[in-house]
């Protein structure tokens, strides 16, 4: 495995880049190619889906798929580490429509326990919203506004998920959590449901690591060096899970 060199001097800072990432559809282009650059390796021509394939995709469906959706697929559809390291964004040949809930749904949990999807009463908006559903059930839930925003959040859980990085997670408890609200800066990613009717996911970063608390109970961590991990563990400490390397 090759590990990343950390560039803790090249201005690229998480916390503005993602107040701007989160912004409109461009902006979220913006991000996911800075964060790529900057946390995996930069996005570069054949790292997308071509024209031909998205076309046989629509042509298929019957309909354009959404802008944004459409865009992350022309920049990131094949890179894996950004898009299919745990859970999966589907291949344009895969995308299909749900008939019973009339969802169009473009990625799915790497067991196939979750999806998430595009009600198709707004898949005709640019930037529609994403609805998601756990586990068989017949109800979709609300996810994310905008699928641009869930693509930021998708290229940022398949990086801390994709193993090219030194990792750790832990389960929380209540004095844990209270621990890493004070003393990591929660960066502005909008909350969103892990699973329905379950507490928000959150993002944080500090001591040059990224960090994402999944519904208060258990915490990932990344960061491009060993020694940025071992300084997380110091400042929450608890009985760590720690990627081998």
């Amino acid at each position: 495995m090759v590990h990343m060199v950390s560039r803790v001097n090249d201005g690229f800072d998480l916390y503005s880049e993602l107040v701007e990432g989160v912004r409109d559809a461009a902006a979220a282009r913006r991000f996911i190619r800075r964060f790529a650059a900057r946390y995996a390796s930069p996005v570069v021509a054949g790292d997308g889906c071509d024209q031909e394939e998205l076309r046989a995709a629509e042509d298929r469906l019957g309909f354009p798929l959404p802008v944004a959706l459409r865009e992350v697929y022309a920049l990131i559809g094949r890179r894996l580490d950004l898009t299919r390291s745990q859970d999966l964004l589907l291949a344009p040949h895969r995308v299909s429509v749900e008939e019973a809930a009339r969802v169009l749904v473009f990625r799915w949990e790497c067991q196939h326990v979750a999806e998430w999807g595009i009600p198709l009463s707004a898949v005709t908006e640019s930037d529609p919203p994403v609805v998601s559903r756990h586990d068989g059930e017949q109800v979709w839930h609300p996810f994310l506004d905008r699928v641009s925003l869930a693509c930021v959040e998708m290229v940022l859980s398949e990086w801390l998920a994709t193993g090219d990085a030194f990792g750790a997670n832990l389960h929380l408890d209540d004095e844990t959590v209270a621990l890493l609200e004070s003393q990591f800066r929660r960066l502005p990613l909008p909350d969103y449901p892990r699973w329905a009717d379950m507490p928000p996911v959150r993002w944080f970063e500090g001591l040059g690591a990224v960090l994402r608390e999944d519904a208060g109970t258990w915490l990932w961590v990344r960061a491009p060096s060993a020694d940025a991990i071992t300084a997380v563990q110091r400042a929450l400490p608890g009985d760590w899970s720690t990627d081998e390397v």
